[in-house]
């Protein structure tokens, strides 16, 4: 979440005073003491992209710091100095070489960590005692299992383990009773890598050649890359181009997980009317960047909200003054409950079910895409359906916040139906009786 670079120079000279958010990249080798300065008024440190490895001791003299980003420096260990910070909520240290986490280290207030890419082997039991935690991103590391004091954070919304070393996920992870968002693909030994070997040849996409595609504009950017407008050489002479979209990761390893695991995940999906249609991964790429080519959105389609911010941490952001008709309501949800039911009866869950992840026309038709997070789920039928019930939270949390901005009341049985997907793991609905629900609806 980047913001207005700032300069050295700027700090030194005083012209910061007063600022809220800092953001400092500029090959730092040290913390600059001149930081301190801003001690009143300073809620947001972002350092990332410098040459960093420690922070002083003194770090917590920064009495009104709720958020510090060191993504991308050279830390190995993640400095126990941010647990004395008493207002500190989010740690994001993204992209380093930590492999220990000390439980002195986590601040009494988290709600937010990030430690995606980095060489970290286990995690300290004291992570249970972070009551207020929502949001743990571990994407991209070296983990075996995760401690069975994380059960004890009864607070957790969104879980991301995949790319790591985990074997088989703990029976107490499907009962969290706010988890909805959880990605663990790309695991050692783990359904995904099985999946992708098991996938038939005739199955397995062209690829479309880097020196094939002319980018135009960008449409978007997440976590995980950035997509771009651009035109597709025409597979025969004499045709026209086509224009396609074109997701390019950010680097070997996202937020969500592998690139080669969403490949893997939207060619296992399939077909579907209210999926985003992939075409096949790219080739060819100068820098030997990956990437996805798909088919371009109509332009009558837009994205129906924006990803969570840092005060929503969990909840996505809508534009101020966002209304929507009940019956708009009732086609987005039934849309997505269509998509949702197509992917768990492919064996796969989304992980990342959010309106920022939905195109959307007037009407409320709307397509569901970004399969970075999706993963294979086990084969097991009972510890399937208890994570599908995991995603049928995500899904009364996206309700929810339609409901909110209905302009009309809604029916008891849609209500009643977002309170049964919001309410403990085990009573909750799977897709098959949400769809029965909505279509009675309809």
């Amino acid at each position: 979440m980047p913001g207005t670079p700032h300069t050295l120079s700027q700090l030194r000279a005083g012209q910061l005073a007063g600022i809220q958010r800092l953001d400092l990249s500029c090959g730092l080798t040290d913390f600059p003491r001149e930081i301190f300065d801003l001690a009143d008024s300073l809620q947001v440190l972002n350092l990332s992209n410098n040459a960093l490895s420690s922070l002083p001791d003194d770090l917590l003299r920064l009495h009104q710091l709720q958020v510090v980003f060191c993504s991308g420096n050279r830390f190995t260990e993640l400095p126990a100095v941010l647990g004395q910070c008493p207002q500190l909520q989010m740690v994001g240290f993204k992209s380093n070489q930590i492999r220990s986490v000390p439980a002195a280290a986590l601040p009494p207030q988290l709600r937010w960590l990030i430690l995606t890419d980095n060489q970290i082997e286990a995690l300290p039991a004291g992570l249970g005692d972070c009551s207020r935690l929502q949001k743990l991103m571990l994407a991209g590391n070296r983990l075996q299992q995760l401690p069975p004091e994380l059960a004890r954070c009864q607070q957790l919304e969104l879980l991301r383990i995949s790319a790591n070393a985990i074997n088989t996920l703990p029976p107490w992870l499907a009962n969290m009773p706010q988890l909805a968002w959880l990605a663990c693909g790309g695991n050692q030994n783990s359904a995904i890598n099985q999946a992708q070997n098991e996938l038939a040849p005739h199955t397995s996409p062209v690829p479309v050649q880097w020196n094939s595609l002319t980018l135009q504009q960008t449409l978007g950017e997440g976590a995980s890359g950035v997509i771009y407008q651009a035109l597709a050489q025409a597979d025969s002479p004499g045709r026209d181009p086509r224009a396609v979209a074109v997701k390019l990761f950010k680097g070997a390893v996202t937020s969500d997980g592998w690139p080669h695991s969403e490949l893997a995940a939207c060619m296992a999906a399939g077909a579907h009317p209210h999926l985003i249609p992939v075409i096949g991964p790219l080739a060819g790429h100068p820098d030997g960047a990956q990437g996805l080519v798909m088919q371009l959105i109509s332009p009558a389609f837009s994205t129906l909200a924006l990803p969570p911010s840092l005060q929503s941490c969990t909840r996505d952001v809508y534009a101020a003054g966002t209304q929507f008709t009940l019956q708009k309501v009732l086609l987005i949800a039934l849309g997505v409950a269509q998509a949702t039911a197509h992917l768990h009866a492919c064996g796969l869950l989304h992980g990342d079910l959010y309106a920022h992840n939905l195109q959307c026309d007037a009407s409320g038709f709307c397509m569901l895409g970004d399969m970075g997070a999706a993963w294979f789920l086990p084969d097991d039928t009972d510890a399937a359906q208890a994570l599908q019930r995991l995603e049928v939270r995500a899904f009364g949390c996206l309700l929810e916040e339609l409901l909110a901005r209905c302009k009309e009341p809604a029916p008891e049985e849609l209500t009643a139906l977002r309170d049964s997907c919001l309410q403990a793991p085990k009573q909750r609905p799977l897709f098959k009786e949400v769809l029965q629900c909505l279509a009675a609806l309809a």
